[in-house]
């Protein structure tokens, strides 16, 4: 006889697996970016930042599936968003969106710049080196995924529950 799942056990497997997908999507934009850093040709450049996409995809139906389905289980479980936890959680997981936002949306533009020299002979540039590999960039999307470390330590421990 099989058992029945219950709805608790629902809300907190689809919570954990949009944690997976959050994080995975930061892994995989975050290693593309990487990746491009180390290339020298516009071509490859482009090819890899435009890869990023998916890992934006990802990322962004993580933190979307995370927010309802936390929310679910704070409703299901009577939890108050006063505890101090879950206020953290929801400040940290406001400021990665943020951070991720602002480190990677220049990257698009980037990304444009590549396709550009690309179609203009695909010659190596300095320019494009500098603003694939620039620190700013690179700050803001560390910053981000240290917040989602940091929202995954609070669920795990939860201090003060």
């Amino acid at each position: 006889m099989l058992a029945s799942v219950t709805t608790f056990q629902w809300l907190i497997a689809l919570h954990v697996l949009s944690a997976f997908l959050m994080l995975a999507g930061g892994v995989v934009a975050g290693a593309l970016h990487v990746a491009a850093m180390k290339r020298e040709k516009p071509s490859e450049i482009a090819a890899l930042l435009g890869l990023i996409r998916s890992g934006v995809i990802l990322a962004g139906l993580g933190s979307i599936g995370t927010i309802v389905f936390g929310m679910l289980l704070v409703h299901h479980l009577h939890l108050s968003l006063g505890a101090g936890w879950l206020s953290a959680a929801l400040a940290l997981w406001v400021i990665s969106l943020a951070l991720g936002g602002a480190g990677g949306r220049p990257l698009r533009h980037v990304r444009y710049l590549a396709e550009q020299l690309a179609a203009d002979g695909d010659q190596p540039s300095a320019e494009l080196r500098a603003r694939v590999g620039a620190r700013i960039h690179l700050i803001l999307n560390w910053g981000s995924g240290l917040a989602i470390l940091a929202i995954l330590v609070l669920m795990i421990w939860k201090p003060g529950a």
